[in-house]
């Protein structure tokens, strides 16, 4: 079989062998996207990234020898792979789960509830780069962050090296707007609003906009408390 032009290229992993088959089926029969290994443990899928240097691993959070945060973890913290992506799909969205992953480099998180054509979304969301939460793990998230004592301490980032407008740009991301909506916001075009994300994600080390998300609480940047 040809291998589709220019399409995504998807490692899976899950320990389920039954999921990874219906996966397959679902990816493979979509012209864009195409599976190109599976892995049954997060040992297996960080070997595989390393090996293949796929543009996204659609990743279990609960797998034997290595778990899907710890696997994300390695994978983020390679410079070489820093083309890979990571997408955790799991039947466990609670709030320690979403922000553990994110923290880890997850650049989203799904439920394994979502439907096909969500699932499929999610995937070319995330491999171009842009962040993905589906609303459960949204509010858990948000609901982590504001369970957080005011006066916990925050986590030191590069706040200093971003410019006034990308400061302020950094906190529309953190308050989920997209590009477009951001250009919206500053009056700027959209082309501009994403050259403005990317230079902050680039001065922040954030591998997608879902980083720049925890780095913006984290850093104390946006406040949970402030509105947004």
């Amino acid at each position: 079989m040809t291998e589709p032009v220019g399409a995504t290229r998807v490692v899976l992993a899950d320990d389920q062998a039954l999921l990874r088959g219906t996966f397959r089926l679902l990816i493979d029969s979509t012209p864009d996207l195409e599976v190109v290994g599976e892995a049954g443990t997060g040992r297996e899928a960080v070997a595989l990234a390393r090996e293949l240097r796929p543009d996204l691993v659609l990743m279990d959070i609960r797998m034997p020898v290595l778990d899907g945060l710890a696997a994300t973890r390695l994978i983020a913290a390679e410079p070489e792979l820093g083309g890979v992506k990571v997408l955790i799909l799991t039947t466990f969205e609670n709030d320690e789960y979403v922000a553990e992953a994110l923290r880890a480099g997850a650049g989203g998180f799904l439920g394994k509830g979502v439907d096909p054509e969500e699932l499929l979304r999610a995937i070319r969301t995330v491999a171009a780069g842009d962040s993905l939460l589906s609303p459960a793990a949204t509010r858990a998230l948000i609901t982590r962050f504001l369970a957080a004592p005011a006066d916990t301490p925050v986590v030191p980032a590069p706040l200093d090296a971003l410019t006034a407008r990308e400061r302020e740009v950094v906190t529309l991301v953190a308050a989920g707007l997209s590009n477009e909506e951001i250009a919206a916001r500053l009056f700027v075009t959209p082309l501009t609003a994403k050259t403005h994300v990317n230079r902050a994600m680039m001065k922040l080390g954030a591998r997608d906009r879902a980083q720049v998300v925890v780095i913006a609480y984290e850093s104390g940047l946006v406040r949970p408390n402030s509105g947004h």
